[in-house]
């Protein structure tokens, strides 16, 4: 039926999320070799962390190690989010790869700066600028 388990296990965790999370709260595209990752959400949350976990290690196991996650609309970012973010950060790293963002609005960026996580990441103002400069 499924080609391979890791083709169930992402059906799975699309399946198993869908309940309070919108499809379009999260968008990819590719873009050349960069997997682009836009939160549309204006708060990001213990809620929508979960999710973009598995969207983001989905990407890692495809081979992308080139990513950039889209904070554009983010307001808020509470600590479990940011916490997905650093996460990703260290298993991109170890692969060799990279990992940027796009500047949130000036709360959630106060709250990256205030942590100092916002020091370890290559934060760009645009989608466009992040795949410019890989």
């Amino acid at each position: 039926m499924y080609s391979s388990k890791k083709s169930f296990k992402r059906i799975f965790r699309l399946v198993n999320f869908l309940g309070g999370i919108k499809m379009d709260d999260f968008e990819k595209k590719i873009i050349s070799d960069v997997a682009v990752e836009t939160v549309n959400i204006t708060r990001a949350t213990y809620k929508e962390a979960e999710m973009l976990r598995n969207i983001l290690n989905d990407d890692i196991e495809q081979g992308f190690q080139k990513i950039i996650i889209d904070l554009a609309q983010c307001e808020f970012i509470d600590s479990t989010f940011i916490g997905v973010l650093v996460v990703t950060l260290k298993k991109i790293a170890k692969i060799g790869g990279e990992l940027r963002i796009v500047k949130p609005p000036s709360i959630a960026h106060t709250v990256l700066e205030t942590s100092g996580t916002l020091d370890y990441f290559n934060v760009v103002s645009s989608v466009e600028e992040g795949v410019r400069n890989f």
